[in-house]
């Protein structure tokens, strides 16, 4: 491992606020840091210290630095007026408070320079503010949003909140922009003291809350790549000529007698695993599951390949797919389409009888998909349905059914963590205007995929860490201390107890105590935020939530730039190509791999968060409809503002103020899982059922405003929770299409809850 990644380790450990100035042997024991990297540990340490990251205290201790006079980061403004700066460099005090009239013209994500001064004392701790006096770097110059005209003023509300104020505009008629329209505007000049900005109109999108504006809003707001080059679409279409199944197919397995299926969503278009079983006469059975080989098409190093690496990953919007490659390999000859030939990467597992992996093998195959099913047909043929499904996949079916069912428990008495969050498709017109939401479909064929994959991808990595090859893994570490601690507090509150928030046997048995509960979901919510975000690196973490001591994506190069790094691995594996010590020598290094994850890592992020507002954004469309209506929700949350309400039927979060609660003052525990009022002593606490009006919807600012249908009663009811199938916990478990996680920050409004809503189901 190496000093860099030490160095990260060791800042995220101090900078959380339970810490407390240890020596570096202590430090180093609540680190985990074996005999054998205890070299590195402190040369990590040492490093830290010579660049003023981290100061030596009394008694030798290690923490971070005071508040300097001077800070730069980057700015977080708030819709009221004030904001923060999280510092470059961390010190012992955190993000530095700018008050209004400090901001200056600075934005969220702009990199600003601020001068520091003290401005009292609390509970014993001094406090800070700064004062922005130069802004470094502009985060961002283009917004999109509604033209109005008020008071003979032309004006852009931008969408989102990264900028609060309007933008005021002069000549909306150069591109016969009207009141209403969606449009794109470049900033001319930035907010002043008095909130004023001006821009220029760039392009007119069309009027908003016409079909597909929505969406082409959130592309240009999140800068999503649409179409591609010439040079890497002239390399797909060259892959794409000099493809012959039977010239290809030579020195691969022919698996194309095999009954091999596929199970995807109903309008999926690139199906890239497919899965067949094999029973052996000594009663195991193995396991294949066939991949789509697309590196056979994508060359390192080619135009196409580089698009694909800056891509990252295809981006799943509820109404469009801005897919990774070009559609003619993603939807064509890369896609297992049914009886077609088609080249792919073949996993073969074999289990006993227990599930317990007894060996693995890999090869270059070519297969004929035989049928392709929907997971609701899937669904129908193991309720005893099949239609006119062939015997054979009925009965391959069954099988998967048997062995995922073992493979499941297995992985559960291994510690594999299951989340029980509720989550919601959107139902799109023929249009794309949202007109539902309905329940996810959680049958048993889901978790059957899930299953299979996970074993997939855990198997490649097994086989790379044992011939002690580096490559792009996906990891996740437990939950840190700090973060423990924070969820054994608020477990707590909730009145049950969590001896070790690390402890993946005592957090299922938290799980399977709250399974049914009232405060299941805020239970599960708060296991799934106290984890690491899963991320793609070198570093042999495992992988916590699967219980996966190493886990790597493997399963879908059609989507993911990591699978396809892995996928080359495998190939040099097969060639014979990893066997001697200079071979080895010739992989992507560490340092080299380290950076391609942080990439792949903050390109997955960017498109989940487009993903997630754009959903957010339909459900809020769909919402505007039903204002005055009224709503069951649960709390889900409680702040210094008001209770956090989520309602039931579209799983999102709307904000009861308190001043809306005009019949008493409300007082909000530390912790802030109740809120007492003072004058009635009655409580609202999470988990408490209510039922409330939608009262406005700001869909500039993404947020719900709700009331009361009702006075409060004396006793708030506690909800009764109706628990759905579950699914393996925490972003990718299953190697499928991460889910959201629900834990973007509260800003006093619409939030979603639980997993993302969609009605796309990706791997």
């Amino acid at each position: 491992m190496s000093s860099e990644h030490y160095s990260e380790r060791i800042l995220k450990f101090i900078q959380a606020k339970e810490y407390r100035p240890q020596q570096m042997d202590e430090l180093a024991r609540a680190l985990g840091i074996g005999g054998a990297e205890q070299g590195d540990f402190h040369a990590a340490c040492k490093a830290l210290m010579r660049t003023g990251r981290v100061v030596l205290g009394s008694r030798n201790t290690l923490a971070l630095p005071g508040m300097p006079g001077r800070v730069v980061g980057v700015f977080r403004g708030n819709l009221r007026g004030f904001g923060f700066i999280v510092p470059d460099v961390a010190n012992a005090h955190g993000d530095l408070f700018v008050p209004p009239g400090g901001t200056g013209t600075a934005i969220t994500g702009d990199t600003v320079e601020a001068t520091v001064k003290k401005r009292g004392k609390r509970g014993g701790k001094m406090l800070y503010e700064g004062k922005i006096v130069q802004v470094l770097k502009r985060g961002r110059s283009t917004f999109v949003g509604e033209l109005r005209r008020q008071f003979n003023r032309w004006f852009v509300v931008p969408d989102g909140n990264v900028l609060h104020a309007p933008i005021v505009v002069d000549d909306p008629g150069a591109k016969r922009a009207r009141a209403g329209d969606q449009v794109v505007v470049e900033i001319t000049s930035y907010p002043d003291e008095a909130g004023t900005a001006r821009g220029v109109i760039a392009s007119v999108l069309g009027k908003r809350g016409e079909p597909g504006v929505d969406t082409k809003s959130i592309i240009i707001q999140y800068q999503l790549p649409e179409s591609f080059e010439a040079a890497p679409l002239e390399a797909a279409r060259k892959a794409v000529a000099e493809f012959d199944a039977s010239r290809n197919a030579e020195g691969r397995n022919d698996l194309c007698k095999l009954t091999i299926i596929t199970i995807d969503p109903d309008d999926a278009r690139d199906f890239d695993d497919a899965i067949s079983i094999d029973e052996n006469a000594d009663g195991t059975v193995e396991l294949g599951v066939h991949i789509a080989d697309v590196a056979h098409f994508v060359r390192e190093g080619s135009a196409l390949d580089s698009e694909a690496r800056e891509r990252a990953n295809s981006v799943y919007l509820p109404d469009t797919v801005l897919p990774m490659l070009p559609e003619l390999l993603s939807n064509g000859v890369c896609s297992l389409q049914e009886k077609q030939p088609r080249l792919t990467k073949s996993a073969f597992i074999t289990y006993d009888k227990n599930g317990q992996v007894k060996k693995t093998r890999f090869a270059n195959s070519i297969i004929r998909s035989t049928k392709r099913l929907t997971y609701r047909q899937a669904a129908a043929i193991l309720d005893g349905k099949p239609g006119r499904i062939g015997a054979k996949v009925v009965a391959l079916l069954q099988e998967m059914e048997r062995l995922a069912k073992t493979i499941r428990q297995r992985r559960i008495r291994e510690g594999m963590l299951v989340l029980d969050l509720p989550s919601a498709e959107l139902v799109l017109d023929d249009d794309g205007r949202p007109v539902d939401v309905e329940p996810e479909d959680v049958s048993f064929p889901h978790t059957i995929i899930e299953m299979f994959m996970v074993e997939a991808n855990e198997a490649v990595a097994r086989l790379f860490h044992n011939l002690k090859v580096p490559c792009l893994r996906r990891i996740h570490g437990g939950p840190e201390a700090s973060s423990a601690v924070n969820l054994r507090k608020f477990i707590s509150m909730l009145g049950y107890e969590l001896s070790d928030g690390t402890d993946r046997a005592a957090v299922q048995a938290l799980l399977a105590q709250v399974s049914g509960t009232p405060g299941a979901f805020a239970v599960n919510l708060a296991v799934l935020r106290s984890m690491q975000q899963a991320e793609y690196s070198p570093r042999t973490v495992g992988h916590y939530a699967l219980a996966s001591k190493h886990y790597g994506h493997f399963t879908s190069p059609i989507r993911r730039y990591p699978d396809l790094t892995v996928h080359r691995l495998l190939d040099r594996y097969l060639q014979g190509a990893l066997k001697t010590a200079k071979q080895k020598q010739s992989v992507p290094s560490d340092e080299d791999l380290t950076a391609l994850g942080r990439h792949c890592s903050n390109q997955e992020r960017h498109a989940e968060a487009a993903e997630r507002e754009l959903k957010l954004v339909l459900i809020l469309r769909l919402l505007e409809n039903q204002v005055g209506e009224s709503f069951r929700g649960v709390v889900t949350g409680i702040a210094n503002m008001g209770v956090f309400v989520q309602l039931d039927r579209y799983l999102v979060e709307g904000l009861l103020r308190f001043d809306r609660l005009l019949d008493d003052w409300w007082e909000v525990e530390a912790g802030g899982g109740v809120a007492i009022g003072e004058r009635s002593g009655r409580q609202i606490k999470i988990g408490d059922c209510l039922k409330v009006i939608i009262g406005r919807i700001d869909l500039p600012n993404r947020q719900i405003e709700l009331s009361l249908t009702d006075p409060l009663p004396p006793t708030t009811a506690r909800c009764r929770t109706t628990k759905p199938t579950s699914k393996p916990g925490k972003s990718d478990a299953g190697g499928r299409r991460a889910k959201s996680s629900g834990s973007a920050p509260r800003g006093g409004g619409a939030r979603r809850s639980g997993k993302r809503l969609t009605k796309r189901r990706r791997r």
